[in-house]
């Protein structure tokens, strides 16, 4: 099967440099997309053109415009890509273990399991309760191997997301089409979800992964419109995912330093979920929005 990867950045350190040798083994093509801002230096400016491909848009669009800048320029004979976070740098045998499980036609996509070095333990919560090999609701972006007649049927990433739940939301669209979702197990996906601190509550400790007030923005914002667009078709999914929204809204007003900045977030993320509009002062300092109008792409926003 013929493979490229296609690499998101932004702000990169060496391990950039790591993930694209990681997967030059596996892959026809490496694509680095790397939304670090013009005039600032990037580890991605050391790769050279006979090891990847490396567009450097120059302003920060957002995960999913950068996703979707990658699928544009893919070699004309790619059967299956491999996205991949910039600290995603894995084992030699993960793509060609995952890729074997696209020999069974009804797979769409098949994903290793993020893994969390420091702990040594899986991200997921309730992973022991999945098999080594088990088909799943949704995929995260690092690590999702997908076939390429797949992304061109289901369509882009969704750009007005920006950042949180681009693949969540994805990953449901593929979902509707039949498709499957598998996540194997044996196979570990070194991964980074941000900084994780543990706090006491009323005698209970309480983990929490701290970001700024923005973050907290798009993730109540896209997850809340995510459940209502797809959670009729993912019932079980929406439920945890309405769950999880709302601890994490919760944990964001009580743990962060500046409560009142990440409550206002939150309740315009609320906000504009209801609208379905989106506001550009959530985007971090030198970002833009890049939204989809019949096709064409426009700058949109409160």
């Amino acid at each position: 099967m013929r493979i490229a990867a296609v690499v998101t950045a932004y702000h990169p350190d060496d391990r950039l440099l790591a993930v694209v040798d990681s997967v030059r083994g596996a892959c026809i093509q490496t694509i680095v997309v790397d939304n670090t801002p013009e005039g600032v230096p990037s580890v991605a400016d050391t790769i050279g053109a006979d090891t990847a491909t490396v567009l450097r848009p120059g302003v920060n669009r957002g995960l999913a415009h950068a996703l979707n800048l990658g699928v544009s320029r893919l070699a004309r004979d790619t059967e299956a890509v491999i996205f991949l976070d910039q600290d995603s740098v894995l084992a030699e045998d993960v793509i060609p273990r995952l890729a074997a499980h696209l020999a069974d036609p009804g797979i769409g996509i098949a994903t290793p399991a993020p893994w969390d070095t420091v702990h040594e333990r899986f991200y997921e919560t309730f992973s022991g309760r999945h098999g080594d090999v088990a088909d799943r609701a949704i995929s995260i972006t690092s690590g999702m191997l997908i076939r390429r007649s797949l992304l061109e049927r289901v369509g882009e990433f969704r750009e007005d997301f920006f950042v949180d739940y681009a693949d969540l939301e994805y990953s449901l669209r593929v979902r509707r089409t039949g498709a499957r979702i598998v996540q194997d197990k044996r196979l570990k996906l070194p991964h980074s979800i941000g900084e994780r601190r543990t706090h006491r509550f009323l005698g209970l400790q309480v983990a929490v992964t701290h970001k700024a007030a923005w973050r907290d923005y798009w993730q109540v914002r896209n997850g809340l419109i995510t459940i209502r667009e797809q959670g009729r078709f993912s019932p079980a999914w929406a439920a945890t995912a309405a769950l999880y929204l709302g601890r994490a809204a919760v944990q964001a007003v009580m743990f962060e330093e500046d409560r009142s900045a990440h409550a206002r977030a939150v309740l315009h993320g609320v906000r504009d979920a209801v609208t379905r509009k989106h506001s550009l002062k959530y985007l971090p300092s030198g970002a833009e929005l890049t939204v989809r109008n019949n096709g064409k792409a426009r700058r949109g926003g409160r």
